[in-house]
């Protein structure tokens, strides 16, 4: 699995779990979504991504958008 995929997986799952928790417990959770958004976005014009850095640090395969 590429690092495009992992980040956008790892995207995915962190906001639909901050939803889940908005609704279970506070609406606070929603923040967290929001910092994934925003972090999706500016990605998106700069090709910054903190957790691409990570997994290239521990060996994961590169793909086309981060590397």
């Amino acid at each position: 699995m590429s690092i495009d995929r992992i980040v956008l997986a790892f995207a995915g799952t962190v906001i639909l779990a901050s939803l889940a928790l908005s609704q279970l417990h506070s609406p606070s959770w929603l923040w967290l979504t929001a910092f994934v958004g925003a972090n999706l976005l500016q990605s998106a014009f700069t090709g910054f991504c903190p957790l691409a850095i990570v997994l290239k640090r521990v060996g994961a395969a590169p793909g086309v958008a981060f590397r």
